[in-house]
């Protein structure tokens, strides 16, 4: 073992400088034996650092490595398993258990003594040595207080110890005064003995030369020790009497300390009472204001509205912890709080009653804006009011039961004005429209007077403030209007007295006028309103509202979270929706009025419809610019669909008209009502149409309406009994075509060129129909020949068929002088014009189609003359010149 330590040293720890002080060889416990040593070591500089390495031999030859170190700081625990027994395992705890077996119970305990003197020597903190024997813990402690650790170290581990540089160094000089020193050491060791016995010699001489001055030195240590006796005396006594000094200062110093105590503690006390007479004070001044402070003044107002804001910063001052257990603070809050109570019912009270006298100050102007068409002005009432918002804004902080009573109020007075406001209003507005339509319409089937427009403007709304179905008055303005277009009693051209042609254009932008002016009224009126709801109660300032809003109700059963027509209950989750459902109590009657305004409207006249499409559609988009889920953007947004359902409604009404129309068998049939009811309300539809937001809606209707009529000109021409149906096609497809190209309606691009190629195709038809009169035996001569080509005869073969020869055609051919000709063509024309009407004036397109169609059937006849009859001879008894002469004296002489 000690040649294994020699060569550690040597190899490991000395080019580290450390000193190696304990070996032991060990293995892990439980494992596979695999020796290794744990090597206690200090280095050789300071401050000294005490290791246990781990050392293992090389797989790959004979030296040794170094594995791991652990510094004996990190060592916790050392735990020996047995103090009782012999037991080579042992634990040591550093950052984990490291479990070892050593070779021999004796190595153990040499190394674990190691540990402990290092730990005694080196160690502030204590290692923990478990299961190790006292006994030999005793052994290891030094005999006397002054011996060193380190040398009983040294001594006890191991006599070697290596020279330092300083002693290598006299060794080479003192040899280097010798030159015998290396070849012959024996006589090197004698000399230096000799010289070991003079210097032994010399310090006894020296020792008895000085034995009489050490005499003397212990003569004077005796004097020295009575001095230190006496003066050790004296410092006793001075003792004494400084202890007497000391008791005294003490005192003084906790007497100090106590003055110093009283006066921290009188400090911090004069600063709390500060705090809580800066914070808690309320000046005399804000006390008279809140209890006798004037509410009606502006003065009076703003004083108010300062001494709220101190009591509310009082009221809301974070107290320090034990403030609350005082008296005088207690006493002070309770009167704060009584303060509130006070100023707050008195504020309540205030502006319910300022509430009441809105009502009865705006009910004394209704009559002045009942006779024209405009709504009274809440703006005074609006900027009166708002001079209270600081104050409703410290209700609603302090006291949310009396906001929202007042909130309760406001809605409920309001709502009774606005009522009475709007319905008047509204009032006007029907008499107004009803009084349009009765002085436009003098041709009107049942005489009216102005209580009769009255009477039906009343019965339009009650109570409800919905349409009550009158069958009196109502029924003859529907009839007058739009209710029944046509009647059938006196011609196929006039299906009735009404129409929507005999209103004239004057009042249809009269009515149009006085529905914009009905939107524009409301429209700034509930943006005004709803603006005051907002900066008035606060309602934009925080986004969480009291549980208690959604949950209040009033005493009538309504509550701010109102029920719909659906009758599901709307929660209020934010001060929007607050917001919005006030306006709906207190505007409720805006949507039943609209929509019996609207009602009215559609009754005077269908088409009214599309004036108040637009108009509802360009408020709905303006309004939902400004707010999607506003009162007012969400109110005309449910008017617009009634209005939208109005529309469509009156397009289902014209087909379904087209489709129940009648014609006369007696007389000729002309442009079809419907067809120029389609015109008049596509012309009207693209003046009001212009630039409007809801293009697709009509773009849809006059998809429905053209082919409404197409398929309706088609199933009335089939019927048509006096006039030809491709004389009805002809003429009222014309008239759609001319009126498409009129108008430029870009999504019927497709259903104009249909009805032109329509018109085109029946003309011919009908030109070809009527031509085969004039020339009829001609006709069916040329059509024989024609059908014998047809079967297979040649052409030049025609002439010696028997009821085909070259007499025959000469017969039928003198059965067609010029002057008969003339005479067939006059009568065609005449039957021509009785078939067409005058309002298409399509007589003489009809008359020179006619003519080129004419002109085609003689040179087709000739040519056939010329193939079948080669030679013959034969020609027709007049000329092309002949037939435009006779065309054009026809044309002129009627």
């Amino acid at each position: 073992m000690t040649a294994i330590k020699h060569a550690l040293q040597r190899d490991i720890f000395t080019p580290n400088d450390e000193r190696l002080l304990s070996i032991v060889n060990v293995c892990k416990a439980g494992k596979k034996k695999k020796n290794c040593f744990l090597c206690a070591t200090v280095t050789t500089e300071r401050p000294v650092q005490v290791k246990v390495v781990k050392v293992k031999k090389s797989d790959k030859g004979d030296f040794y490595k170094r594995q791991i170190a652990w510094a004996l700081r990190d060592l916790a625990v050392v735990d020996a398993k047995d103090a009782v027994k012999e037991n080579p395992e042992f634990d040591l705890h550093f950052e984990k258990i490291y479990k070892w077996v050593a070779s021999s119970t004796a190595e153990k305990n040499a190394f674990i003594s190691c540990i402990w003197k290092l730990n005694q020597r080196y160690l502030r903190k204590k290692i923990d040595f478990v299961n190790v024997s006292s006994q030999l813990l005793e052994e290891s402690v030094p005999s006397g207080e002054n011996q060193s650790v380190t040398g009983g170290d040294e001594e006890a581990v191991d006599e070697y110890q290596e020279l330092n540089a300083r002693e290598e160094q006299d060794i080479e000089i003192l040899m280097e005064g010798c030159e015998c020193a290396i070849s012959n050491a024996e006589a090197f060791a004698e000399k230096l003995s000799r010289e070991l016995q003079v210097l032994d010699g010399a310090n006894i001489q020296s020792i008895m030369a000085s034995e009489k001055q050490v005499n003397i030195l212990m003569q004077l240590l005796d004097e020295a020790l009575k001095e230190v006796d006496q003066i050790e005396l004296k410092l006793s006594s001075y003792e004494e009497m400084l202890q007497s000094v000391k008791e005294q200062m003490d005192q003084i110093s906790e007497s100090n300390h106590l003055i110093h105590l009283s006066n921290t503690n009188n400090v911090k006390l004069l600063s709390e009472i500060e705090f809580l007479v800066n914070h808690m004070d309320l000046a005399k001044g804000h006390i008279k204001a809140l209890q006798e402070g004037d509410l009606a003044s502006s003065r009076g107002i703003e004083a108010c509205t300062n001494a709220a804001d101190a009591l509310l910063q009082c009221i809301n001052v974070a107290l320090r912890p034990g403030h609350d257990m005082l008296l005088a603070v207690k006493q002070q809050q309770q009167r704060f709080s009584d303060l509130r109570e006070h100023f707050a019912r008195r504020l309540a009270s205030h502006l319910n009653n300022v509430f009441v006298q809105q009502g009865h100050d705006q009910s004394s102007t209704l009559a002045q804006h009942s006779i024209e068409l405009t709504l009274p002005n809440h703006h005074p009432f609006h900027r009166d009011l708002l001079r209270y918002a600081k104050l409703m804004e410290w209700l609603k902080s302090t006291d949310y039961g009396k906001y929202e009573g007042l909130t309760k109020n406001y809605m409920d007075y309001l709502s009774r004005l606005y009522e009475r406001e709007i319905k008047d209003f509204f009032e006007v507005a029907k008499i107004k429209m009803a009084g349009t339509t009765k002085e436009s319409k003098k041709f009107a089937t049942l005489p009216r007077k102005e209580s009769a427009v009255k009477q039906e403007t009343e019965s339009l709304h009650g109570s409800s403030g919905k349409l009550t179905g009158s069958t009196s008055s109502l029924n003859k303005l529907s009839v007058q209007s739009s209710g029944n277009r046509r009647s059938q009693s006196s011609s196929l051209l006039d299906m009735g007295n009404m129409s929507a042609s005999d209103l004239d254009v004057a009042d249809r932008t009269k009515f149009d006028k006085i529905f914009e002016q009905v939107l524009s009224e409301l429209e700034p009126l509930c943006l005004a309103e709803q603006d005051f709801i907002s900066k008035f109660f606060k309602l934009q300032q925080h986004q969480n509202m009291s549980a208690s809003m959604t949950e209040a109700e009033d005493v009538d059963g309504s509550s701010l979270s109102r029920q719909h027509s659906s009758g599901s209950l709307v929660p209020v989750s934010s001060e929007k929706d607050m917001i919005r459902q006030m306006m709906i109590k207190i505007f409720r009657c805006i949507e039943p009025e609209l929509n019996n305004l609207i009602a009215l409207g559609d009754k005077i006249d269908s088409f009214n419809s599309l004036y108040m499409l637009v108009k509802m559609s360009h408020h709905v988009w303006t309004a939902q610019n400004v707010d999607p889920a506003s009162f007012l953007s969400t109110t005309l947004g449910n008017v617009l669909v009634t209005v939208k359902r109005n529309f469509d409604k009156c397009i289902s009404n014209q087909i379904r008209q087209m489709e129940e129309v009648k014609i006369s068998k007696k007389s000729k049939v002309g442009i079809l009502p419907f067809v120029a009811e389609f015109e008049e309300f596509a012309g009207l539809a693209e003046s009001i149409f212009k630039n409007a937001e809801r293009r697709g809606d009509l773009d849809k209707a006059y998809t429905k309406l053209i082919r409404g009529v197409f398929i309706n000109v088609e199933k009335v021409a089939h019927e048509s009994q006096k006039t030809p149906r491709d004389v009805v096609m002809m003429e009222n497809f014309h008239h759609i075509f001319a009126t498409l190209s009129r108008l430029k309606i870009s999504c019927l691009e497709a259903e104009k060129k249909e009805a032109k190629q329509k018109y085109t195709d029946h003309l011919q038809s009908y030109v070809i129909y009527s031509l085969g009169q004039p020339l009829e035996k001609l006709n069916h001569f040329f059509e024989g020949v024609e059908a014998r080509v047809a079967q297979g005869v040649r052409e030049e073969e025609v002439s010696y068929q028997l009821a085909f020869n070259k007499q025959e055609l000469r017969k039928v051919i003198k059965e067609y002088p010029g002057k008969e000709v003339k005479k067939g063509l006059d009568n065609l024309y005449k039957k021509v014009d009785k078939h067409l009407c005058e309002e298409e004036n399509l007589l003489q397109v009809v008359w020179h189609s006619m003519q080129d169609e004419f002109i085609r059937q003689y040179k087709h006849f000739e040519g056939l003359i010329a193939r079948c009859y080669p030679g013959s001879g034969v020609t027709m008894e007049f000329t092309i010149q002949d037939i435009l002469d006779y065309c054009s004296s026809i044309a002129q002489s009627h």
